[in-house]
């Protein structure tokens, strides 16, 4: 009879530990105690887009899995955007529309943002590029996806599973029209459902990028318009705008949110809202570029 084997099993989380670098946006004036708006480097490389066919959870648009090469460094936001970064921005001169200064419905200062559109999104990105001189905007679907998965391969950067230890989302099964959705991932335990938003950061491994809160809290807002799967996306990692006259108007949401179950919350998941949409599950990070020399 043949011993027992003691090799150890692959962890399903993983931790990684990496030095990041980022300047923190001095624009905003800010009390003691809020999240400054820290914009992290993004360094640039190659990575594959989208899910493997045998991805637990897969849909048909996370694929066909395709090589993009993110040809320009970037800065992303460090957290999803909070309430108290919102309103230093609502407070600036109005570009193209109004923006509500508290829209949340879960409060607090360094809550994330929540019930604000793609147009909103927009709007707040265009007046922090007015106040600041940065080419401030939202990310493109493919930086997100890279700036999340951060060098790694597996369904979430922590690694094959997730667990409400390390972000907030739905740990428990939900009956959803008939179906049930798991609160569990793969090999991962259940955990708790917090019914709300958390504060930006508070759990607190970030990826290899040192990005928080990639999975779960809040969705966020990408550029691009929605399509059904990645024939003929970009492979540099720009925005994809191009779309038929006659689409319905779509917009891209990664990330997950608080009350979205853990399937929904992996690198490769994509969610298609209209750009006037907004619900308390809905948020966004900004991007800012570097300019080409």
């Amino acid at each position: 009879m043949a011993a027992p084997s003691t090799a150890k099993p692959e962890p399903i989380i993983q931790y990684r530990e990496r030095t990041a670098q980022f300047f923190t946006e001095g624009k905003l004036e800010l009390s003691k105690g809020q999240t400054p708006l820290d914009m992290v480097y993004i360094p640039p490389d190659s990575f594959l887009m989208g899910s493997p066919e045998d991805e637990l959870g897969r849909y048909k648009d996370e694929g066909p899995q395709h090589p993009v090469a993110i040809t320009q460094p970037f800065f992303m936001a460090k957290h999803p955007i909070t309430q108290a970064q919102w309103r230093g921005v609502a407070a600036m001169p109005q570009v193209e529309r109004e923006l509500k200064s508290d829209p949340s419905k879960f409060k607090g200062d360094n809550r994330p943002v929540e019930q604000v559109s793609w147009l909103d999104a927009v709007e707040f990105c265009r007046r922090l590029e007015k106040a600041t001189g940065r080419p401030y905007r939202l990310p493109s679907e493919a930086e997100w996806e890279y700036a999340c998965r951060a060098g790694t391969t597996t369904p979430f950067h922590f690694g094959d599973s997730i667990t409400t230890d390390l972000a907030n989302y739905r740990g428990t099964d939900w009956e959803y029209e008939g179906k049930t959705y798991s609160g569990a991932y793969g090999d991962g335990p259940h955990g708790q459902f917090r019914e709300e938003t958390t504060d930006v950061g508070s759990f607190e491994v970030a990826n290899a990028f040192g990005l928080y809160d990639m999975h779960g809290n809040v969705w966020e807002w990408c550029q691009d318009w929605w399509h059904e799967s990645y024939e003929g996306a970009p492979g540099d990692g720009t925005p994809w705008l191009a779309h038929e006259e006659d689409a319905e108007e779509k917009r891209v949401l990664r990330g997950g949110s608080w009350d979205f179950y853990p399937e929904g919350c992996r690198s490769a998941y994509r969610l298609r809202v209209a750009p006037d949409s907004i619900g308390s599950l809905v948020g966004f990070r900004v991007a800012c570029g570097i300019a080409r020399t």
